[in-house]
This record gives structure tokens, sequence and C-alpha cells, in this order.
């Protein structure tokens, strides 16, 4: 069963920063759907069986910083 995680990402400033992050959890086994608010500094992103720990690190090795989203 697919499943949606939602992330911070920190460091975004303009459109290449989105491709970037977005061609980056795009890259993770098991993702099948990204999208990419840099307004919002968030990546959404649906898959089944993402390794969590691989998307941040895709994304740290870009050159951003994130982590999931907590419930406000």
């Amino acid at each position: 069963m697919a499943e949606t995680i939602e992330l911070k990402v920190d460091g975004m400033t303009c459109d290449h920063c989105v491709r970037a992050v977005t061609e980056a959890i795009s890259g993770v086994e098991g993702v099948t759907a990204t999208s990419v608010d840099l307004d919002a500094g968030a990546a959404t992103l649906t898959g089944e069986g993402v390794d969590l720990e691989a998307v941040v690190a895709a994304i740290v090795e870009e050159g951003y910083e994130a982590a999931p989203q907590t419930a406000s």
C-alpha cells in the first residue's frame, strides 16, 4: 500500500533548488510521485517501501536540510 510522506526542506531559494530536490527524491527506490513547494519549504512524496533515511540523505547530498514534518 502506498504511503505519503511530508518533509520540511530548508535551504531552497529558487526553481533550480526545487528541481534538484525533486530529482533527488525521485531517485530513491520506491518513490512513485514527488511534489516540492518552494514557498512552503516542503516536499511531499508517495511510494511503497520508501526508506525515509535514504530520502533525507539524497536531499542532504544535494546541499539542503530535510526532516519529516511533524503534525501541528
